[in-house]
């Protein structure tokens, strides 16, 4: 008995010790604390007939304190998990999926940049607004127990940077090339494929694509000027739009979208100006194969004729069990002269990316806000702190540009950038960063036009105004891609020489492939085939075909197949990658006969599996992947009715008149309340959205106090209904 007792207290202690050792230390958070500093702010939030948030103050930071408030009533989850992830501590909510964004965070060195530069690097003016922000999400966490998750707050203003630093290198592809390195191992390749699913809640199905377009006076009918922000993205999760109006003392005076964690518009319009982003893919990363001491636990690399140790460091994590235990991790983390530094199974390779180090993207976002004409505006773009995307301006004076921005490292014009380099040589190493401008630019086109739709910048405006390509080598990394919205936006403005604002928004509207597009290729080539023809069991299907305009309207009759038939040929984004059914006949065969198993026929209207569903709404959608109406279904299977996850979500057209007066429309696919099914703004949009409708946000404190549905000082008043 005495051994049994003993064995029963050496497990208990064993239990308890394993207890200690899985549960997960939480931050202590002083709600007293935050709800005192926030009495050192003073926004007002001001919610107009569609719930969308207008916050006024005296100072920057005190509008970045209200924008932060507002944007947590709406969509705390999706800010939580954002906060989590930028400080390297997701696997604690999410459990395993997470773990490898973590890690990425850990060898990037984002902490690291930003505790070394957080006071040198940043004006005092960011880290005002940074700081005001975080204060605002601390006041939410304060003042209701239990509202936010353990360890979440206190939030400060370096979590706020982290999540720009973070987030911006994935846009260009920089995930895409970590997880190239590992596809000699299935579990790594796999895992590493899901950060982007984790970050930023894309599934393969949607396109982080966009449209953006500028008209200047010379091409407008009527001589205004006119701006399309038309970015597309997940309709749901840390990159999905959100619409606020910012107007503060100290300069800021914006409407347009942003991202959760973000204190600043990322792109929209204030009174004189405006601009669009839209994603581009410049060749940012290059990849590096070390030679090594030793190919599992290396600590020297080959270099310059010698041998030199890694900069090595270790990163802590912590990866969620069940309830408040969690499993301690920790990883080797390893750097050399090129950058981040990971083993591999097939060998150890460096990475030099675009924006490592450079904590000041917020910076420069809160310069464009500040902005106030096309000079002041391009000296914040000059700043390259963010590193990639294409941008068209506007202005009230007819001022439009287009530029492909891109932070282009100066590198060795004899080496092939597309394949990987010799890590022992120092002088393919990066020897910084060309001046913004060296990338291709245009600038008051005589075209009177400027466009960007995720395509290539040689064919951005008209073509006497377009850049040469001749003058842009191959180590400048510049994409060339043609996209069907390329293709149908030039076709559009080519054939008009003098544009209506109803056209300019019609055209951003469109929905029609061109025959020369993938798309429009596969299909002709399928109804050409002999083959094809021949087969009895694809005539019904070619019949389909053979009626179908090129066309993703809502009642057309052959788009379903069609598009089908593209995403299984072509990939779900009907760009050529990622291909399921390569084979045009047995795409068209498979595609025939999901549709006949799901809607019993072959040629169910487009607005029969395209819908826009939220909450109790269920509404047909005109618009297809890669048409300039884009939407993007949540799933690329046909087991089901096609549900729209992505593409066009918030838009805003923004029109400068002559006498100088301005319009501003804006359209969101669902409402300001992003994740309250019971707020009457969880859906309130989305039927404008689906009739393809605007709704004119009120831009003059008197007309929103008209229409105003809230109205409150968080931390001084509750809200005024």
């Amino acid at each position: 008995m005495k051994i049994i007792r003993w064995a029963l207290a050496a497990l208990a202690i064993i239990l308890i010790a394993a207890a200690f050792y899985l549960w997960t230390p939480s931050a202590s958070f002083d709600a007293a604390a935050a709800i005192k500093a926030a009495a050192g702010y003073d926004a007002r939030i001001i919610r107009d007939k569609f719930g969308v948030p207008h916050i006024y103050g005296k100072r920057d930071a005190d509008v970045a304190f209200g924008l932060a408030y507002a944007h947590a009533e709406d969509d705390w989850a999706t800010i939580q998990d954002v906060i989590l992830f930028s400080r390297g501590q997701l696997a604690t909510k999410t459990g395993k999926a997470g773990a490898i964004t973590d890690y990425l965070i850990a060898s990037l060195g984002i902490w690291r940049d930003i505790n070394e530069k957080y006071e040198t690097d940043l004006s005092s003016q960011t880290r005002a607004l940074v700081e005001g922000y975080a204060a605002g999400i601390n006041l939410w966490c304060a003042e209701k127990k239990n509202r936010c998750a353990p360890g979440v707050a206190s939030v400060t203003g370096k979590d706020v940077v982290a999540g720009f630093a973070a987030r911006t290198p994935f846009f260009y592809g920089l995930d895409e090339a970590l997880t190239d390195l590992f596809r000699s191992s299935p579990r790594q390749h796999a895992a590493l494929e899901q950060a982007r699913v984790a970050l930023l809640r894309l599934p393969p199905s949607v396109e982080i694509g966009s449209n953006a377009m500028a008209l200047s006076p010379a091409r407008a009918a009527d001589g205004h000027t006119r701006l399309m922000v038309n970015s597309h993205q997940p309709w749901t999760g840390p990159v999905a739009w959100y619409e606020a109006r910012l107007k503060s003392d100290e300069g800021i005076d914006m409407i347009g979208g942003l991202f959760p964690g973000s204190p600043l518009i990322l792109h929209g319009a204030g009174p004189k100006l405006g601009w669009a982003f839209t994603v581009n893919k410049p060749d940012l990363v290059d990849v590096y194969k070390l030679e090594v001491d030793s190919p599992k636990h290396p600590t020297k690399y080959r270099f310059d004729g010698g041998w030199k140790d890694f900069e090595i460091s270790k990163a802590k994590f912590r990866v969620k069990l069940f309830g408040p235990f969690s499993l301690p991790v920790e990883k080797t983390v390893l750097r050399a002269v090129q950058g981040p530094a990971f083993i591999t199974p097939s060998g150890v390779y460096a990475v030099a990316y675009a924006g490592a180090g450079d904590i000041r993207a917020v910076e420069q976002w809160d310069r464009l806000d500040h902005a106030t004409d096309f000079p002041s505006w391009k000296a914040a773009m000059s700043m390259q702190a963010i590193p990639s995307f294409n941008v068209v301006y506007a202005d009230a004076t007819g001022t439009i540009a287009y530029f492909y921005n891109e932070a282009i490292p100066i590198r060795s014009g004899h080496q092939d950038w597309t394949k990987i380099a010799d890590g022992s040589r120092a002088d393919l190493i990066w020897k910084g960063t060309r001046p913004f401008g060296t990338a291709p630019f245009v600038v008051r086109p005589s075209s009177g036009y400027v466009v960007s739709s995720n395509h290539s910048p040689f064919l951005a405006s008209g073509p006497a105004d377009n850049p040469d390509p001749e003058n842009y080598p191959a180590d400048y990394g510049v994409d060339r891609r043609v996209t069907n919205r390329s293709l149908r936006i030039q076709a559009l403005y080519s054939a008009d020489p003098s544009i209506t604002g109803n056209e300019f928004v019609a055209y951003k509207m469109d929905v029609r492939y061109a025959p020369n597009s993938r798309l429009g290729v596969l299909i002709s080539n399928l109804l050409a085939d002999p083959a094809a023809n021949s087969d009895q069991s694809l005539k019904s299907a070619l019949d389909v075909l053979r009626d179908w305009d090129f066309s993703a309207e809502k009642n057309s009759r052959g788009a379903a197949l069609a598009i089908r038939t593209g995403r299984l040929a072509l990939g779900p984004l009907l760009d050529g990658t990622n291909a399921e059914t390569p084979d045009p006949k047995a795409a068209l065969k498979q595609a025939a006969n999901e549709l006949k198993k799901v809607f019993g026929r072959l040629d169910p209207e487009w607005g029969q599996t395209m819908r826009l569903k939220r909450g109790k709404v269920d509404l047909p959608l005109d618009g297809a992947p890669d048409t300039l109406r884009a939407i993007y279904p949540a799933d690329a299977s046909v087991s089901h009715v096609w549900e729209g996850g992505g593409g066009d979500s918030y838009i805003l057209y923004a029109d400068w008149a002559p006498d100088g007066s301005q319009t501003i429309k804006t359209i969101h696919q669902f409402g300001s309340a992003t994740l309250d099914e019971t707020s009457p703004h969880y859906a309130d949009q989305a039927p404008l959205f689906a009739n393809e409708e605007w709704k004119e946000p009120p831009m003059s404190l008197d007309a929103l106090l008209k229409q105003a549905t809230s109205d409150e000082r968080p931390g001084r008043t509750s809200p005024q209904h």
